[in-house]
């Protein structure tokens, strides 16, 4: 859980489709950098493209696919920057590039499309092609929908929910999200559906939405659904949860298919996979401090006796707020380790918890410098010491049983993506416990292997070697159920590793009544033909070498 929690603190970007069709002139005719560095990402244990940022008068983006650069700087969405090599959705790569006076990430769109001509040989052009998307129909019913004179506030508003029940009262509904919307054209209503409504894009897989109802005129109307995370419990369905697309069937009299639509698109017809080197003076003429690795001020304590809550926030500007967390959780986030990764800890370090209210020194950091910042803070406060090893500890090996996955054809993208294949249905709709749902494209089983940790933290928490003897990339779908939402008879969640012995009875009696869902060992070995086989072999772990119970003073 926690995995996943922190996987998912780094803060999700809202991606505004943007006028398609900007010059693709050459550089000789467009504003350029005044000087760039281009370079290979290093590895993080965060993936994701970070940026476009303004940091001290330079243009700065991390972690960026090739497919990422072109979208940016082409102000389109990923889904219309067709063809390219296979390695566009997989190579990543840092940029960072001193601005004119006055510049802004938008201004600097032409500069970025310069900078990927000359040192990517970046060759595109532009055409019309179908692309996936959703339309909004008519169910053949009068839609539920109040016709609008045309006057008045336009645009959908976000209702804040009711407070929390009183202790003791009715337990609460579900999870439901409403939305005012006023003076709405249908068309309007469409491009919502994947910005101001914004928790409507977890059920679009990244696809673009368009009005096919011929209703004319503006429309007012409300709208309340459930988040796709909302729907189920470890029980099984949320009773009362409501997907988005049941919610505009049932509320509105309308509803989303799954359509190809014809749309302007950006074609890739070559690009290097290795930029060209950096010119001589850019180390000279791009100079930024490396961020700190420590906080300007930190406040740590123990945490109150009576508090009950627990919270990591990484605020804006620097800013971290930490409430009742154990010792352990901070040091397995602050060194990427888990519980199968951490030897020689105390027991105090699980049960005694800590507050910690610090700021960074500067404003422009991300949640990888924080966290370098937390394990210095540790070190000092608690005068921590730890190393690293080599010892055996029980992990996966990756197997072929009976492989059913499709050969991939090898020239297409190596990718991997939350949500279906394109033309394929979302099979959580009919089937919300199946929670995670992940489509690989033109993968192999190495890369397979490597990208479980991520794929599923709850479930895997060491490296996992590839024994299948497969070669070459596959393509596949896995549909599973998140750790919390599975029960394994006589253990926790999760499968056969990580078990901190049993569980009430209570959760035993709930294995036997099945849920529908399906752990991550199942799916690979019945939707996959692979198996998960559990292995003693040397891993490196983080020893605790000394700690502190009681932290310095502040």
């Amino acid at each position: 859980m926690w995995r996943t929690f922190a996987s998912l603190r780094i803060a999700a970007a809202l991606l505004s489709a943007l006028a398609f069709g900007q010059s693709t002139d050459t550089p000789a005719t467009q504003t350029t950098f005044e000087v760039a560095d281009v370079h290979v990402s290093p590895p993080t244990r965060n993936p994701g493209m970070r940026g476009p940022m303004l940091r001290q008068g330079f243009y700065q983006i991390r972690y960026a696919t090739m497919l990422d650069l072109v979208r940016t700087a082409y102000g389109v969405e990923a889904e219309r920057v067709l063809g390219g090599p296979n390695w566009l959705e997989k190579d990543t790569f840092d940029v960072m590039a001193k601005l004119p006076e006055g510049a802004t990430t938008d201004t600097a769109k032409p500069m970025l499309r310069a900078l990927l001509t000359d040192r990517f040989k970046l060759a595109i052009h532009n055409d019309t092609k179908p692309v996936p998307a959703y339309a909004v129909k008519t169910t053949g019913k009068h839609p539920q929908l109040k016709q609008s004179d045309g006057t008045g506030d336009t645009g959908c508003r976000f209702n804040p929910p009711p407070p929390p029940p009183a202790p003791g009262g009715p337990p609460p509904g579900p999870m439901q999200f409403s939305f005012t919307c006023t003076n709405m054209t249908m068309t309007a209503f469409a491009e919502a559906l994947t910005t101001t409504i914004f928790a409507a894009p977890q059920y679009l897989n990244g696809r673009v939405v368009v009005d096919e109802t011929e209703l004319k005129g503006a429309w007012s109307f409300d709208l309340k659904f459930t988040p796709r995370g909302g729907l189920v419990n470890r029980t099984g369905p949320v009773p009362g949860g409501i997907s988005v697309f049941d919610a505009i069937e049932q509320q509105l009299g309308l509803k989303l298919d799954p359509v190809d639509v014809p749309m302007p698109v950006i074609v890739v017809d070559s690009v290097n996979q290795k930029p060209t080197a950096n010119s001589p003076e850019v180390a000279e003429k791009i100079h930024l401090p490396p961020p700190p690795t420590e906080f300007e001020v930190a406040d740590l304590k123990p945490t109150a006796p009576d508090s009950r809550g627990m919270m990591f926030r990484i605020q804006a500007g620097g800013r971290v707020n930490i409430t009742g967390v154990p010792l352990k959780f901070l040091i397995e986030q602050a060194w990427d380790v888990t519980d199968d990764m951490l030897e020689g800890m105390p027991k105090w370090m699980e049960s005694d918890r800590y507050d910690i209210v610090a700021k960074a020194g500067v404003t422009d950091v991300d949640f990888d410098d924080i966290l370098v910042m937390v394990r210095a803070l540790l070190i000092e406060r608690f005068k921590l010491a730890v190393h690293t090893e080599d010892r055996p500890v029980t992990a996966y090996t990756l197997v072929a049983v009976k492989p059913k996955m499709k050969k991939a054809d090898p020239n297409s993208r190596i990718k991997y993506n939350e949500g279906p294949a394109s033309g394929e249905k979302d099979p959580r709709d009919k089937n919300p416990i199946l929670s995670r749902l992940v489509t690989c494209q033109n993968m192999t089983m190495a890369e397979f292997a490597a990208k479980l940790k991520d794929i599923a933290p709850g479930y895997i928490h060491t490296p996992v070697l590839d024994a299948t003897g497969l070669e070459g990339g596959y393509d596949f779908t896995l549909s599973f159920s998140a750790v919390g939402l599975t029960r394994a008879p006589g253990g926790v969640p999760g499968g056969p590793l990580g078990q901190a012995g049993p569980p009430p009875p209570s959760d035993v009696a709930a294995a036997s009544d099945p849920n529908g869902s399906v752990t991550l060992f199942e799916a690979i070995d019945k939707q996959l033909g692979l198996k998960l086989e559990a292995k003693k072999r040397p891993v490196p772990v983080l020893v605790i070498d000394h700690a502190e119970q009681k932290p310095t003073e502040n």
